[in-house]
């Protein structure tokens, strides 16, 4: 019987031991938002650098301030040439495109920071937003939601144009808080006409994530 005690005594000391030095749990994988976002986080990262600079054009053509609009399309076209698109997750062609409208972002910005006047950067900008919006929607950012918005008389009082926001509020940078005729009266007209939203899809994969699916 005392045998019998002693066997079961040791079996119950190693077990206590094992558990003792059994490893600790990981800390969380830095590269968790891979299960989350459908890109990378270095290329999330990047990519809202990208938006932070053209948001940063936007808001100096807002001012009609041609240096810093100047400064901000050159980041950008920095940016837009050093984005790692190769970390895109998705199939060849996605890829290709999301590549070849890049580039068309970069150039447009360089030709921004070309041009002689505000009136001829906001064309540019124009521009630049088109192939930005189709950009966005072909790398389906998640990070946030990205507002597509439309000026009715942004060019000669009678052509559109076009620009991306972070937010639903409209702050015009096609007429701006300095114009020569309607000086501030025109900076919220506008009016929201797309909403780029893929953080529905990112927040399904977390609670995928969250749950063990």
């Amino acid at each position: 019987m005392l045998i019998v005690v002693l066997v079961l005594a040791g079996l119950v000391g190693w077990k206590l031991n094992w558990f003792s030095k059994k490893e600790p749990s990981r800390p969380a994988d830095p590269d968790m938002a891979l299960k989350i976002s459908k890109n990378t986080v270095v290329f999330n990262k990047a990519f809202g650098g990208l938006m932070d600079d053209y948001y940063a054009l936007r808001d100096a053509l807002v001012d009609w301030d041609t240096v810093k609009a100047d400064q901000a399309a050159y980041a950008l076209a920095l940016k837009a040439d050093s984005l790692p698109v190769s970390q895109i997750k998705g199939d060849s062609d996605i890829v290709k495109t999301a590549k070849s409208f890049t580039v068309s972002v970069g150039g447009d910005a360089k030709g921004i920071v070309g041009q002689g006047n505000i009136e001829q950067k906001r064309k540019g900008f124009n521009t630049l937003t088109d192939d930005l919006y189709t950009l966005v929607r072909t790398v389906r950012y998640d990070v946030g939601v990205i507002y597509h918005d439309r000026c009715p008389m942004a060019f000669s009082d009678s052509i559109e144009g076009f620009w991306l926001s972070n937010s639903s509020k409209i702050i015009n940078p096609y007429l701006g808080n300095k114009h020569p005729t309607y000086k501030t009266k025109m900076l919220g007209c506008g009016e929201v006409v797309d909403s780029v939203d893929f953080t529905r899809n990112k927040q399904q994969k977390d609670t995928a994530a969250q749950s063990g699916l």
